[in-house]
């Protein structure tokens, strides 16, 4: 079947105009489309539809996603490179504070944040984590010579932005059909390595012309009209869309099949606790994912400033150093989600012979 094949053929959407636009990939519907009820457009729709319109409603929706983890990971990293700038108006234990700080918080609500997000419409809930971050963003130049205030503020973002990931998949759940569910997760979760890939070299270009605040500034308001945009063209669900297409709409519904209607929304009571602390596989995943996030954070916060300390580099050759290996895996996470999507469609691997290779391999590979 023609749309089973994510290739260049299949990714063609045709408008009512007759006219066609780059799609994702629409596996075979049912062969008559239902009816769907979509609600009435609103007032910005009569002038301006909601899509971009070379890509299908749930790849705007992974491509927005992503660009809201590189603004996320582009404001931690700006940080990075600012404090080698204060260096001499910090000591080291300031320092040490100001970069834990957002960690503080960002580990206090993953859990709450995953319940949340299964309560409450998880793309308004990762929209307003975005935002809120941004405006706090804006609040740090005040106080940049105030570290316990800026200790605050971090703190502040870290519990705002601790709901991201899951919020993320919460959308995740509603947006992406099983066999492409790979290659549309890791498409919005490759901006957290873009963000670093793109803030290192920015942000130095910045702070050398325009002053060490730029980044905060330049980050706060990308942020602002980013969100503006996800509020116009991401919806919770695909039913709630005022514009997608019947042939998307049911392509979504109908490889989601009955999960969505048996779906238990989980809460601190209902949550097999217990369960996942007797279980060894999760504990195999907290160790993969502690060990990993060390390394990653370990580059994102203290590379620059060892570059400086170690080979006494410029800002400009720390920031384009430093990307490098961000912009390696920027290309290699979608394009292991799609080798996983094409692994699990044809067969060849089942999902858990997947999952272990890709995180085994990707783990041990940048460890």
């Amino acid at each position: 079947n023609q749309y089973n094949q994510f290739t260049p053929s299949s990714l063609k959407q045709e408008k009512d105009d007759g006219t066609t636009t780059a799609n994702l990939t629409d596996a075979s519907p049912p062969e008559s489309l239902p009816e769907y009820d979509l609600p009435p457009p609103r007032k910005i729709d009569e002038y301006i539809r909601a899509e971009l319109p070379c890509f299908s409603k749930r790849a705007t929706v992974a491509l927005l996603s992503c660009l809201g983890f590189i603004i996320m990971f582009g404001m931690r990293t700006s940080m990075g490179l600012v404090k080698i700038k204060m260096n001499n108006t910090w000591t080291p234990e300031t320092l040490s504070a100001v970069d834990a700080a957002i960690f503080w918080g960002y580990f206090v609500t993953q859990i709450p944040g995953g319940l949340i997000a299964a309560a409450y419409p998880a793309n308004k809930l990762f929209g307003a984590a975005i935002a809120s971050s941004c405006v706090l963003n804006l609040i740090i130049p005040a106080l940049y010579q105030k570290p316990d205030f800026l200790i605050v503020v971090k703190v502040m973002q870290g519990l705002v932005e601790g709901v991201t990931y899951p919020a993320c998949h919460g959308i995740m759940r509603h947006w992406a059909p099983p066999l492409e569910r790979s290659r549309l997760a890791t498409l919005a979760f490759s901006g957290c390595y873009a963000g670093v890939m793109f803030s290192m070299p920015i942000s130095g270009e910045l702070i050398e012309h325009f002053g060490v605040l730029s980044p905060f500034y330049f980050y706060g308001v990308l942020g602002i009209f980013w969100y503006m945009s996800w509020l116009w063209l991401v919806f919770e669900k695909p039913t709630y869309h005022t514009c997608i297409s019947m042939k998307e709409l049911a392509f979504i519904e109908h490889s989601l099949g009955t999960a969505q209607q048996t779906y238990i929304t989980p809460t601190l009571t209902n949550t097999p606790w217990k369960s996942f602390f007797k279980s060894m596989p999760c504990y195999a995943i907290f160790v993969a994912n502690f060990c990993r996030s060390w390394n990653f954070y370990l580059l994102v916060l203290f590379q620059a400033s060892y570059f400086q300390d170690s080979f006494h580099s410029g800002m400009t050759e720390n920031a384009l150093l430093g990307a490098l290996p961000h912009l390696l895996m920027t290309f290699i996470v979608p394009t292991g989600g799609i080798l996983a999507d094409r692994l699990r469609k044809r067969g060849i691997l089942t999902t858990t012979q997947v999952r272990k290779l890709f995180n085994c391999g990707g783990f041990g590979m940048e460890a």
